[in-house]
């Protein structure tokens, strides 16, 4: 490994919540290796002490409030 980060791999509908199963839009990787995953509600109550203890967050939540690009003329 030559120092560089890795890319980072988007979250998809297979991601799921560490804590209640739902879909996961919060990545924590942990400093000391390993990561946790979260739905946006477990995301907001966990994100600050995690950033305390210098996880790396990636927040996909924002997707929440987007339109589907799937969703029928007159849903979005």
């Amino acid at each position: 490994m030559t120092g560089a980060l890795a890319p980072v791999k988007p979250l998809t509908a297979l991601d799921r919540c560490d804590r209640c199963g739902a879909q996961a839009y919060i990545r924590a990787t942990l400093p000391v290796g390993g990561e946790l995953l979260f739905c946006a509600h477990h995301g907001r109550q966990h994100i600050a002490a995690l950033r305390e203890k210098g996880a790396d967050i990636l927040d996909e939540s924002a997707r929440l409030s987007k339109p589907s690009m799937n969703a029928p003329d007159g849903e979005r």
